[in-house]
């Protein structure tokens, strides 16, 4: 058993001025991520539209609403609900109210190596590219034929 106060883990923004502390480490947990987030009015939880093809990922909203941008459109969470996205379902979430967003969020498996973007691949027109991890933030590359573009 592992017990920690989630105030005194340091944040990690991740590039931004996000209030997102990783409770994975902490916790020793090996076979599920979880980060608490406190986003302030216009702040999101990632860069963007995005899917992990290999993890699911389920948001719990505790104080707010939080509103997740999907292919079908956007979805509202307020406080005290949760949604999960399969892997391979594209979603952003962000904080376009007034008020702060607290919100949980548990992905499973712990790493996700197979993030995409929803853009046509520019060589043989695969739907998505993959997110790789660069110096610069990450490159986008397609999975169908290896094209590579810089991000």
């Amino acid at each position: 058993m592992e017990r920690i106060s989630i105030d005194e883990v340091e944040p990690s923004a991740l590039g931004s001025d996000v209030d997102r502390r990783g409770l994975s480490d902490p916790l020793g947990a090996t076979d599920v991520a979880l980060n608490r987030y406190r986003l302030d009015p216009g702040e999101r939880f990632s860069g963007g539209l995005h899917a992990h093809m290999d993890q699911e990922e389920i948001f719990v909203v505790v104080d707010g609403e939080a509103t997740f941008e999907t292919l079908d459109g956007d979805v509202r969470v307020g406080a005290g609900e949760a949604i999960r996205f399969a892997p391979g379902e594209f979603q952003s979430g962000k904080n376009d109210g007034d008020e702060a967003v607290v919100a949980f969020a548990l992905g499973a498996p712990r790493d996700s190596e197979d993030v995409r973007i929803p853009q046509e691949c520019p060589e043989c027109g695969h739907e998505d590219m993959r997110a790789v991890p660069s110096d610069d933030g990450f490159d986008l590359e397609c999975p169908e034929c290896g094209a590579e573009l810089e991000g």
